[in-house]
């Protein structure tokens, strides 16, 4: 199923479930993507998680309820998901900037409506875009798992982390100091940013990495294999993080929706960074985004 119609179709499901108890797992096993990718297309496309969007609309659902019935507040909180009166009326509150005996006063409420998606045609200039066939390759690196709805914001800190401890002193020039250090000298760690999706439960894992040369695999790293596989790959000239942010949105707005000839496979997307050439703060600096694809039947 092409990327807009299984975004269509997740807004779908989650509008008939929202009494119910649905996870980002539950809507991706509808529309056939592994919540990785429906939570990326999804965000980008419309501009909010799968968690944000279902959150949302329940909250505007239960303001409607409190206007139109007569049922008492606890009733609603549990309608819509919500295990005491307490934590519904923080988030009802929160969300509509008044409480649930308010709304049913008469307050002003939040509207948020079930969205509806639709292909535009953007711009003029192409997309910088070739397919690829790979044989199968190894990456080794420092994993860390994530919740899909906070990624974007906590990956960055991960690479602050990881380079503060361990590439800090080999990038200065100096000896490694232990094994990590002389792995990632080793491996070119850093040239990669992996993510995998193996973990379920709305989280996958990430891996600051680098092409596996073989050799001893540190404590606290590890190592993945990629299968055969057509790889559709852009490459993107400008500073980080701006410049693939931007291309990352292009490629789920405007090249996959309504692809003739691609769709999504897998459960791994990579970014790749420039280790020789430039800074990543260049105008001019080079990256790519590596996405598994496979042609449609």
């Amino acid at each position: 199923m092409e990327l807009l119609a299984s975004v269509r179709k997740a807004i779908e499901y989650m509008e008939e479930h929202l009494t119910d108890d649905v996870s980002t797992q539950d809507v991706a096993d509808q529309v056939y993507l592994s919540p990785f990718f429906l939570q990326k297309g999804f965000s980008l496309m419309t501009g909010y998680g799968v968690g944000e969007y279902i959150r949302n609309r329940r909250l505007y659902r239960a303001a409607v309820d409190l206007r139109e019935t007569e049922d008492k507040v606890i009733d609603v909180a549990f309608r819509y998901g919500y295990e005491t009166p307490e934590s519904f009326t923080k988030a009802f509150s929160r969300f509509h900037g008044a409480t649930p005996s308010q709304v049913r006063a008469g307050a002003a409420i939040n509207t948020f409506l079930p969205l509806t998606i639709k292909l535009s045609i953007q711009g003029g200039n192409q997309m910088d875009c070739k397919i690829t066939p790979m044989f199968p390759f190894k990456v080794i690196g420092f994993p860390k798992e994530f919740d899909n709805e906070t990624a974007y914001a906590e990956i960055p800190k991960f690479w602050d982390e990881i380079c503060e401890k361990y590439a800090k002193n080999v990038y200065a020039g100096n000896v490694p100091a232990n094994p990590c250090e002389q792995a990632l000298m080793e491996n070119c760690i850093g040239e990669y940013g992996v993510c995998i999706d193996d973990v379920g439960g709305g989280k996958f894992r990430y891996l600051i990495a680098g092409k596996y040369t073989g050799g001893e695999v540190p404590q606290g790293m590890v190592v993945y294999e990629f299968p055969k596989s057509d790889w559709a790959i852009f490459n993107c000239i400008g500073p980080i993080p701006d410049a693939l942010q931007s291309m990352n949105t292009r490629i789920f707005r405007e090249w996959l929706p309504g692809n003739p000839e691609y769709e999504l496979c897998g459960y791994a997307s990579v970014e790749w960074y420039d280790c020789v050439n430039g800074e990543k703060t260049d105008p001019d600096y080079h990256s790519a985004i590596w996405v598994p694809v496979k042609r449609k039947e």
